[in-house]
């Protein structure tokens, strides 16, 4: 059975968020304008506004008395392919709100005139945009009146990693639903249901952070182990020098390079299934462009996430048995260099400088 067959569970794409749910649920029966999504990625904000708006259109209109249109409605909202829901997320490093000449970069109006668009064939039209944190100062007060004053059949959802201070007006007139990282425990379970084997489940969970796309994708990545085990070795394979330091970054970078192999695969895979669905559903809209967005900032992504979980990696080495090491002191200041590194990522710094500066710092074990 695909995921175009048979009875979609309400929220059941949603993993580990059980509080969240049971708010969302509640609401779906008498939706307010505008929601505000808030945690870190990979917490299942996107998953749950899909399920959400699915729920809101699947209760309302035609759903109400025929079983079979509210199931075909979650069934699209799930799968983003929903004539009535909005999906859009900046493409990118921030939600633009236009400049003259430059029809592509007005993204703020586009969600705007979403907005105020009737619904084709449910009680209403639902705007999800994600990573609304990126929006600049002028693009939330340019949204401000859209979001607090919408036309009676439009659902905003906001979907952020956190709330600046520009955005505390606009966040003031939504009602905030908070998704803290997803703890390990659901997240093994989640790979398990999916087929992966309870050992892997779990060390997978732990690696992810939080994240569940993240450790979805590691469940499909054969070199993950291979990663993690390189890093693991930094320490005992430093030897004080620079071209035993540049010789180990080199071997990371490799590894690195081969972790997008399975994204790619993802996101290959993402492109045919939206084909399929758009044939056997009869369904045509934006969510071609907005996958096509997504997948490029996926990539962006995938290597700082593979840095920082190598680094994350390193540290635990330097930080086990650290209690009773005699070298303890060295140990203590070489977890500050790589938390100094990690911390660095957010600049965009030369990767391979980073690593080899670092690694000749580090001492050994």
């Amino acid at each position: 059975m695909t995921a175009l067959e048979g009875p979609v569970t309400p929220f059941g794409s949603v993993v580990g968020q059980p509080l969240a749910i049971e708010h969302l649920d509640a609401a779906a029966n008498s939706p307010l304008h505008a929601y505000l999504f808030v945690g870190p990625r990979g917490a299942g904000k996107r998953a749950a506004a899909a399920a959400f708006a699915g729920e809101i259109l699947a209760r309302s209109g035609a759903g109400v008395t025929d079983p079979a249109a509210a199931d075909r409605t979650r069934r699209l909202a799930v799968a983003e392919q929903h004539p009535d829901i909005f999906m859009f997320e900046p493409e990118g490093n921030q939600l633009r709100i236009g400049n003259p000449g430059d029809p592509s970069s007005e993204e703020v109006k586009t969600l705007i005139r979403e907005a105020s668009r009737s619904p084709v064939e449910s009680a209403y039209k639902i705007v999800v945009c994600d990573r609304f944190h990126t929006a600049p100062d002028g693009a939330a007060a340019a949204m401000l009146k859209a979001v607090e004053e919408p036309p009676p059949t439009a659902v905003w959802i906001l979907l952020a990693e956190n709330v600046p201070p520009e955005h505390v007006a606009l966040a003031s007139r939504c009602g905030r639903i908070d998704f803290p990282p997803v703890s390990a425990g659901p997240i093994a379970e989640a790979l398990m249901a999916e087929g992966v084997a309870a050992d892997i489940a779990a060390e997978l969970a732990s690696a992810a952070g939080g994240n569940i796309d993240r450790a979805r994708l590691l469940a499909t990545d054969p070199q993950f182990l291979a990663r993690r085990n390189a890093w693991r070795a930094v320490p005992d394979t430093l030897d004080g020098t620079g071209g035993k330091a540049a010789a180990l970054v080199d071997e990371i970078r490799l590894l690195i390079d081969e972790a997008g192999e399975p994204l790619a695969e993802k996101q290959t895979a993402e492109v045919a299934a939206m084909a399929e669905r758009e044939e056997q559903l009869g369904t045509r809209g934006s969510g071609r462009a907005s996958m096509v967005a997504r997948h490029k900032r996926e990539v962006r992504l995938l290597r700082a996430d593979e840095l920082r979980l190598g680094l994350a990696t390193l540290a635990a080495q330097y930080r086990d048995g650290i209690d009773t090491a005699p070298d303890a002191k060295a140990r203590v200041a070489a977890i500050a260099t790589i938390d100094a590194a990690a911390d660095a990522l957010h600049r965009n710094p030369n990767e391979k400088l980073l690593l080899q500066a670092l690694f000749y710092e580090l001492p050994t074990l």
